[in-house]
């Protein structure tokens, strides 16, 4: 028997290549024959700034006036003539009662302003907390005065 060789025959090409007609494309050649591989930096998106902005070419002049500073202290405070307390409550605690029954129904939508309830849903946590402070400065627990209110002149 004759052996045959297992190696694939190629095809005899006349000396004469075809050629075929391409329709051109918008400009940019087709890459030949080996694939250039780089590695690039792969980035998550969108650029993060650096925080400064690019100028525009013209500088922007402000005239500011020149402070020393921070005043340097001399060693020794001055004294005011009445010596400061150690911390106290500012509210007394049955004011802090009334002010967490007061949220307990706010929370529950339960609280309602006006005298006796009879007036509008409370909507927000200050209203409520505002109207449990001015019902316990009504029965006569620690709050401080209402601040920010100025006084009516006759």
């Amino acid at each position: 028997m004759a052996t045959r060789s297992t190696t694939s025959r190629r095809k005899k090409s006349s000396g004469r290549k075809k050629t075929t007609t391409r329709k051109k494309s918008g400009g940019r050649k087709k890459s030949t024959g080996r694939k250039k591989t780089t590695t690039r930096k792969k980035t998550g998106g969108r650029k993060k700034s650096t925080g400064r902005k690019k100028s525009t070419g013209r500088k922007k002049t402000t005239t500011r006036k020149k402070t020393g500073g921070r005043k340097k202290s001399t060693g020794r405070k001055k004294s005011t003539g009445r010596k400061k307390k150690g911390s106290r409550r500012k509210y007394g605690r049955g004011a802090s009662d009334s002010v967490r029954k007061e949220m307990h129904e706010y929370k529950r939508g339960r609280a309602r302003s006006g005298p006796g309830g009879k007036g509008g849903k409370v909507k927000s946590r200050k209203q409520a907390i505002a109207i449990a402070l001015s019902e316990a400065r009504r029965s006569g627990k620690k709050v401080p005065k209402r601040g920010g209110r100025k006084k009516k002149s006759s």
